[in-house]
């Protein structure tokens, strides 16, 4: 069944064309992701889509009766009203109907006769029809989800990542026919993600969404558009499909300009030396030229970001911290935390939101001071930090003003030096848009120049708090290559799990309260290691359930409450432990697959791996024993 159908829309901004004459539509059930570079348009068509804005030429036709939910990259609220009242002035009608039922059943119930009857049965009909039995249930679950406790708490106080989750939270309270989302994925922690991936991948769901993240995209779509130059490619299947077989479809155009060009330039010589007088023939043929010309000029020119610099050298010592200690009030963000960093260490950060990442990472570079303890950094130390609230400038200033205001001219990887508006063209910012005012920029956009005022200082330790956010996948690409062969140390707190997978060593796991664990191996072990903790966790307290029925008359002996100093130094090292055993046996199961092994050591390893896995499970049990104790 279609809900939603796009017939020749085309759209274009002064003398720039984002796209023309796009065809396309959406069926029910239908989970689409649209991909395209910053600034090619997805944005606005999205916009289109959902009637915010109009398409300059085509039509949108929707299905009778569907409702559409829609949200925004940057949503826009009254700033005024708490989120209580906006929800209220927003789902007016709903709250309508919830309060006139109320009253129609208190009348009924005080003066029951056929008329107060007849308003409560019109009001209850409504109730069904807008879903109303339990609106106000399910809108304090799911702020909660979205970590949206305070709902008296003035829409102006919220940070843009609070804001982006209100309105994610809204839009799906709202069940709508078909979900457009832009970037829904920005400003959630990865539990927010996993339970939003599991959620949309409902059958009954209907979803265009764009988003930069590729487990996302492998986990809930099952089509891929590809809005390229200004044309739209449909692919049937996850992300990992629609890579293979963009490969080929480029692969395949690649030929045909080729075959063009050669063509064209056989044309042309008959062009030269055909006589004046022309026959219908000849004409046919250069119709059919020109035609080839076109053609021939069609191979597109890739733009790829260029993040090649200059690291400052790195001395001796890095960054040690000693005790440190940071509260807001009663939130407990570190207690005494040690750590010295190591040359050419890559940690990932992980935690809910509101854990206090990014306040550790303020601490870090010295923008927060701690409470206590000391935090030494470096004589040789350069931090380039990458921030999550975004570019802070003057947005009057031209693009180019904002450069050279950092450095004139640039030393890069390679020794050779560059002018600011040279380092830009590096950037994807062509000589146009380096006289562009920075307000008039996308958000993909300002990302990128970030990027560039962070990497113009030659940094040595790189800091960067969600990078991924309104970044393009050709840019992520680009940016996971350069931070794979950054030399210094790097601290990257994301949301993005392929991101994590492929970049950090360990990981600091942020529980609250200033508890921080040290987790070495990548997001996707230390999420397996979690499911295998919570697995064991089950059989082990379903055997305690069991054998707790069949005794029932035995005597019970008084239930520990707490460990002994010595099982709390055991519980201490079976973590790392188990952490170090995890990472051997990656280790292992990697050279298995490395293809340089003979079978004897094929077979060496493979039962060391087994022996390993037994260990782990052993330990793994152990360790849920003991640490039971420390929740009680």
């Amino acid at each position: 069944m279609n809900y939603l159908s796009a017939e020749n829309i085309s759209k274009s901004f002064t003398d720039k064309v984002l796209f023309s004459n796009l065809s396309f539509g959406l069926n029910k059930g239908d989970k689409v992701a649209m991909i395209a570079g910053n600034g090619a348009g997805k944005t606005t068509l999205l916009r289109i889509l959902a009637g915010k804005d109009a398409p300059d030429n085509g039509k949108l036709v929707l299905r009778n009766g569907i409702k559409v939910g829609f949200l925004e990259q940057d949503p826009d609220f009254n700033q005024s009203l708490s989120i209580t009242k906006y929800i209220e002035n927003s789902h007016s009608e709903v709250f309508t109907i919830i309060r006139d039922y109320k009253k129609a059943l208190e009348i009924q119930s005080e003066n029951y006769t056929e008329e107060t009857h007849g308003i409560f049965e019109t009001a209850s009909t409504k109730m069904d029809q807008y879903h109303a039995w339990d609106y106000e249930r399910r809108i304090i679950e799911l702020l909660t989800r979205f970590n949206i406790t305070d709902l008296e708490q003035s829409i102006d106080t919220l940070s843009g990542g609070q804001k982006k989750r209100l309105a994610l939270a809204i839009v799906l309270l709202d069940n709508p026919d078909v979900l457009l989302l832009d970037e829904p994925t920005n400003h959630l922690d990865i539990e927010m993600i996993e339970w939003l991936e599991k959620h949309l991948s409902q059958s009954n769901i209907t979803l265009l969404v764009v988003t930069h993240d590729r487990y996302f995209l492998d986990q809930v779509c099952n089509r891929i558009i590809e809005l390229d130059y200004g044309k739209l490619y449909s692919y049937s299947g996850n992300y990992s499909y629609f890579l293979e077989k963009k490969a080929e479809r480029e692969e395949i155009e690649k030929s045909e300009v080729d075959k063009a060009r050669q063509l064209m330039k056989k044309e042309l010589e008959w062009l030269r030396r055909m006589p004046k007088a022309r026959t219908t023939k000849s004409k046919a043929r250069i119709d059919s030229f020109y035609e080839i010309r076109e053609k021939a000029a069609g191979n597109k020119i890739k733009q790829n970001i260029n993040l090649e610099i200059k690291m400052t050298r790195v001395g001796g010592k890095i960054l040690e911290l000693e005790k440190v200690s940071k509260s807001y009030g009663n939130l407990k963000i570190l207690h005494h935390f040690d750590y010295i960093f190591k040359k050419g260490e890559r940690i990932g950060i992980i935690g809910k939101n509101g854990a206090g990442k990014t306040s550790f990472l303020n601490v870090l570079t010295g923008k927060e001071k701690s409470d206590s303890g000391k935090v030494i950094k470096g004589e040789t130390t350069v931090f380039g930090f990458y921030t999550q609230e975004g570019l802070k400038v003057d947005e009057n200033k031209k693009v180019i003003d904002v450069v050279k205001d950092i450095a004139e001219v640039i030393i890069t990887g390679n020794g050779s030096t560059l002018t600011a508006s040279q380092f830009l063209h590096h950037f994807l910012f062509p000589a146009e848009l380096q006289h562009t005012l920075v307000s008039k920029l996308s958000g993909g956009e300002k990302r990128r120049l970030l990027l560039l005022t962070v990497l113009i200082k030659n940094p040595n330790f790189l800091i960067m708090d969600e990078p991924t956010n309104d970044l393009d996948i050709p840019t992520l690409n680009k940016l996971e290559e350069f931070l794979s062969d950054f030399g210094g140390c790097l601290i990257l707190v994301s949301h993005d799990r392929y991101f994590l997978d492929r970049l950090i060593d360990h990981l600091f796991i942020f529980k609250g309260e200033g508890v921080i664990h040290d987790y070495y191996g990548t997001y996707s072990d230390y999420k397996l290691s979690n499911e295998r903790l919570l697995k064991t966790q089950s059989k082990s307290n379903a055997t305690r359930r069991k054998a707790g029925k069949e005794n029932p008359d035995l005597s019970v002996p008084k239930e520990k409450t707490k460990l002994t100093y010595k099982e709390n130094l055991e519980l201490a090292n079976l973590e790392k432990e188990i952490n170090e055993l995890e990472k051997e046996k990656n280790n292992l199961e990697k050279a298995i697959t490395s293809g340089d092994k003979n079978y004897e050591e094929l077979e060496t390893i493979s039962k060391r791996i087994a022996n390993m896995i037994k260990e782990i499970d052993e330990k793994t049990t152990r360790w849920l024993e003991l640490a039971s104790f420390t929740n009680l």
